[in-house]
C-alpha cells in the first residue's frame, strides 16, 4: 500500500464509497447494480446515480437470480460490473454464483475472464432476525473459484474493493455492516491493497488471535484488557481470506504457540474452523495447547435485543478462549 501524508477521516460506508467512486471515474467498463442503489439506501452508492447515470448506476427488479445472471453475463463479455447485495438475498442467486460466476473459466478452458465484484453486506446484532442476520462467509470458501476479502477497517475496505474491481476473477467482497459508522483516517492518494497480504495489528509473544471483519476490533479490546493482566496477545487481520496469507499466520504461531480464531459466523464449518485445521496440521509441533474457535452459537439469530447478542463472539469469549490455552 502507497501512502502519504494528506489524509481524511472518512466512515467504512465513505471509504468504500470513494473506491468505487474512483474505479468508476478511471474505467468506463466499471458499473454497478443491485435494488435501490440510485437512491443510495444504503448510504455505499449515494451520489452515484447523479454523477455517472443510470446506464452505469442500474436500479434492478427484485429478482437476484436475474441480475447476477446479467452480472456474469456482461463480465464475460469485457465490463466490470459491481453487484450489490444484503448476505440474506444472495441465496435466491446461488445457481449464478456457484454454478456460472464461479465455474465458467474453468469450465471455459480458460477462454473467458470474469472481472466481477459481488459486494455482499452482512446485517447482524442489530435486532434484523433470522431473515436479515445472515453471515455465511464461509459457505464461498468451499468453492473453487472465487477471491474472497473481509476488510475491517475503512483503509482496507478502500484499497481492497479497488483491487477486487480490477481483478480478473470473480471477488466476494464482504462488507460487516457492524463497521458502518467506524471512521479512521484514509489516505488521499489512490492506493491498492493486495489480495493474500494479512495485516499484524497488535503484535504480541503469548497467543496468536486472528479475528475477521468486526471481530478484529472486539479481539484488540480483548488483548488491550489482557494486557492489563500481563498476557500478551498478537491480533492478526488477514484481510483477504482467499487467497489467504497462511505463512504470517503460522510464522505468529511458531512464535507464540497458541492459536484462537474468532469469527461470527456459525462455528460448525466456520471460517474459524479452517484456520483451526490448517494450524493443526501444518504447526503441530510449535502448538503449547490445543487451537480453540470463538464463534456463533449454531442457531438462528432470535429477534430479542436481549437474546440476539448472547450467540456472536465478544470480548468476554475471547479472553475466556485465550486463558483456556493459558491454563
Amino acid at each position: 500500500m502507497t501512502t502519504k501524508n494528506q489524509t481524511k477521516a472518512i466512515t467504512f460506508t465513505q471509504a468504500v464509497h470513494d473506491g468505487i467512486d474512483e474505479e468508476m471515474r478511471r474505467d468506463q467498463k466499471v458499473f454497478i447494480l443491485g435494488e435501490d442503489i440510485q437512491r443510495g439506501l444504503y448510504g455505499i452508492s449515494a451520489g452515484l446515480y447523479e454523477k455517472f447515470g443510470a446506464e452505469r448506476v442500474i436500479d434492478t427488479p427484485l429478482s437476484e437470480n436475474g441480475f447476477f445472471g446479467a452480472a456474469v453475463g456482461a463480465a464475460a463479455v469485457g465490463q466490470r460490473p459491481i453487484v450489490e447485495i444484503l448476505s440474506s438475498f444472495c441465496w435466491v442467486a446461488m445457481d449464478q454464483l456457484i454454478s456460472q460466476a464461479a465455474k465458467m473459466r474453468y469450465m471455459f478452458g480458460g477462454q473467458v475472464n470474469l472481472p466481477l465484484t459481488f459486494r455482499i453486506a452482512e446485517y447482524y446484532n442489530g435486532s434484523l432476525a433470522a431473515h436479515h442476520s445472515d453471515r455465511p462467509h464461509a459457505m464461498f470458501l468451499n468453492m473453487p473459484g472465487f477471491k474472497v476479502v473481509f476488510p475491517s477497517n475503512p483503509i482496507d475496505a478502500k484499497g481492497l474493493v479497488k483491487t477486487a474491481i480490477r481483478s480478473e476473477d470473480p471477488v466476494i467482497f464482504w462488507e460487516d455492516r457492524t463497521l458502518l459508522g467506524m471512521r479512521q483516517e484514509v489516505p488521499e492518494e489512490e492506493y491498492l491493497i493486495p489480495l493474500g497480504v494479512s495485516e499484524v495489528k497488535r503484535e504480541g509473544t503469548d497467543v496468536t488471535v486472528v479475528a475477521i471483519g468486526g471481530m478484529v476490533n472486539i479481539a484488540l479490546k480483548a488483548a488491550e484488557t489482557l494486557a492489563a493482566e500481563g498476557v500478551s496477545v498478537e491480533v492478526i487481520d488477514p484481510r483477504s481470506l482467499v487467497p489467504l496469507d497462511k505463512r504470517s499466520i503460522l510464522s505468529s504461531v511458531s512464535k507464540t504457540g497458541r492459536f484462537i480464531a474468532v469469527d461470527m459466523g456459525h462455528r460448525m464449518c466456520s471460517f474459524a474452523s479452517e484456520l483451526c485445521a490448517m494450524v493443526a496440521e501444518q504447526a503441530f509441533w510449535d502448538l503449547q495447547a490445543p487451537v480453540q474457535r470463538v464463534a456463533s452459537m449454531n442457531v438462528h439469530i432470535p429477534f430479542s435485543p436481549a437474546l440476539e447478542p448472547l450467540v456472536y463472539p465478544n470480548e468476554e469469549k475471547i479472553i475466556a478462549a485465550v486463558k483456556r490455552t493459558l491454563a
